[in-house]
């Protein structure tokens, strides 16, 4: 069996396209911050150390069977915007990206433990313009889109049309996963796959 650690809807749709069967778990862990690790290694690390926390707690649960573990950050300008706290700190960030190029990363882990064991880890970058906006633009975007449960309080498939003027990379991967790399690992024949 194939787990997806994360109750995202958004993952699990793109999970979906690679026609393997699996069930969602949520990964009950505390994941890792900028304060965490700024001093210690790159922003871009983060989401692949907090991909891996979660695949090893689902693991932990399912020994013998592939885990998928996924985490998606925003950085701009040596930071991290996470999800916002309330709608004001929605639209600062929302101010904050106005006009300028962030990147997006997702880590990805897939591990299996157990007499099999398996490990791969790594990160997908893309990265995201943002058109200029007014005021009234922001507005307009928060009225359309619940941004409190998203990262830097946006989504490019949600309404992304009205504030994204561009994008350079795999758009999975700025939704929340990046299929297309993980199709290899679960193709036809492949070790992860159950017999």
């Amino acid at each position: 069996m194939l787990y997806l650690a994360s109750e995202s809807p958004r993952r699990r749709e793109l999970l979906r396209k690679l026609d393997v069967p699996f069930v969602v778990e949520k990964a009950c862990v505390r994941e890792l911050e900028q304060a965490d690790v700024s001093s210690v290694c790159s922003l871009a690390l983060l989401p692949q150390m907090n991909s891996r926390l979660k695949a090893e707690a689902v693991s932990l649960l399912h020994p013998g069977d592939a885990v998928v573990g996924a985490d998606t950050s925003i950085i701009f300008q040596e930071r991290m915007l996470g999800k916002p706290r309330d709608a004001e700190d929605a639209r600062v960030m929302l101010g904050l990206l106005s006009g300028k190029t962030h990147q997006v990363v997702t880590g990805v882990t897939v591990m299996r433990s157990g007499k099999r064991p398996f490990l791969r880890s790594w990160s997908v970058v893309s990265t995201v313009t943002f058109k200029m906006l007014a005021p009234g633009i922001i507005d307009a975007y928060m009225a359309a889109v619940n941004v409190l449960d998203k990262a830097g309080a946006y989504a490019i498939q949600d309404h992304g049309d009205m504030i994204i003027q561009e994008f350079t990379g795999d758009l999975d991967n700025i939704i929340g996963l990046p299929v297309e790399s993980l199709r290899p690992l679960f193709a036809p024949g492949s070790p992860l796959l159950p017999l």
